[in-house]
């Protein structure tokens, strides 16, 4: 579509078709024509695929608009959170600390995308509170917000084209939270602004390049 082979209200190939030339299963075929049906490139009629008459201005090579969206996020993410982490590591009380522990401690590789986001949050504002910062801690707050409210956000995350690159995404960033927590026990603050930083560049990197 991007490069004009399939024109505005072209007919897309059979699923049969698209399986032998992408050398994949019909599964993935109907999957990453749903998420085309989602950007509003493709639209269902009668049973058959065709490319939309008039195609929405986005850029297939990195500009959809959703991605656009998770990188403003992340930009403003690693502004903020990755020194709430420091000052956490210096200034969390001691009960703030065991509360942060505790919270890491709930995530599990296999726990659905909606309990990992709920528990997500929480954990992250727990991280805020023991930065010993109530503005800091407030604006952060509205970081959260934006994040969480994200529909651009959510649509990559609930796609079933995605389910995969998700589960990962849930597997690796629950190791991390607990090594940020680890490293707010230990008042290691260059330990925690390390973790914070791999944790953001990685999931930024798995949505950016694998969703």
């Amino acid at each position: 579509i991007h490069r004009r082979e399939f024109l505005p209200g072209s007919q897309l190939p059979p699923e049969r078709v698209l399986t032998q030339q992408f050398g994949v299963g019909r599964t993935s075929v109907r999957e990453a024509i749903q998420s085309l049906v989602t950007l509003g490139l493709v639209e269902k009629r009668n049973n058959r695929t065709y490319v939309v008459e008039h195609l929405p201005s986005i850029m297939l090579d990195g500009g959809d608009r959703r991605k656009q969206r998770v990188r403003e996020l992340f930009e403003v993410r690693q502004a903020v959170e990755i020194p709430i982490a420091r000052l956490a590591a210096c200034r969390a009380t001691d009960e703030q600390r065991r509360e942060i522990a505790r919270i890491a401690g709930e995530f599990q590789d296999n726990m659905s995308l909606e309990e990992f986001r709920r528990l997500d949050r929480v954990f992250h504002w727990a991280v805020a509170r023991g930065c010993g910062n109530a503005t800091l801690a407030e604006l952060y707050g509205k970081v959260l917000e934006s994040l969480f409210d994200s529909a651009e956000f959510a649509e990559l995350l609930s796609a079933r084209s995605n389910r995969r690159v998700v589960r990962e995404v849930i597997q690796s960033s629950s190791r991390a939270h607990r090594a940020i927590a680890e490293s707010i026990q230990r008042s290691d603050w260059q330990a925690v602004m390390e973790a914070a930083e791999g944790h953001l560049a990685d999931v930024e990197s798995q949505m950016i390049s694998r969703m």
